[in-house]
């Protein structure tokens, strides 16, 4: 079974950055769906990002323009940066990796955006 292990996020400004990743313990390339997650306090758990095998990638509209998806086979790794961070991004994110309907979950990192 493959884990996953989030980078530890972190407090950032207001209008600041951060790039969030994702390592596999074992080879993705079979994992056909890769997504971002989030779950703010007292809310839902709530898409993010989405990347296809085919590259193709779909985004939550309060993120898009802002954030971006990206994967690294070679290294075994998903990406989520993020730029223009806003107080409303504070939430635990976590990474899925998938394949139909079985998927591993990460285990979760804390981004803190101060306003």
């Amino acid at each position: 079974q493959v884990q996953l292990v989030e980078s530890v996020g972190g407090l950032v400004q207001a209008g600041g950055s951060l790039r969030l990743s994702c390592a596999a313990s074992g080879n993705i390339f079979s994992f056909n769906v890769m997504s971002w997650h989030r779950q703010a306090p007292g809310k839902q758990r709530e898409l993010v990002a989405l990347m296809l095998s085919g590259a193709s990638t779909n985004y939550a509209d309060s993120v898009k323009g802002r954030f971006t998806i990206s994967r690294d086979n070679a290294n075994n790794t998903v990406y989520l940066q993020m730029n223009s961070l806003k107080p409303e991004d504070t939430a635990v994110y976590y990474c899925r990796m998938a394949r139909g309907s079985s998927g591993v979950w990460g285990q979760g990192t804390l981004v803190t955006v101060s306003s």
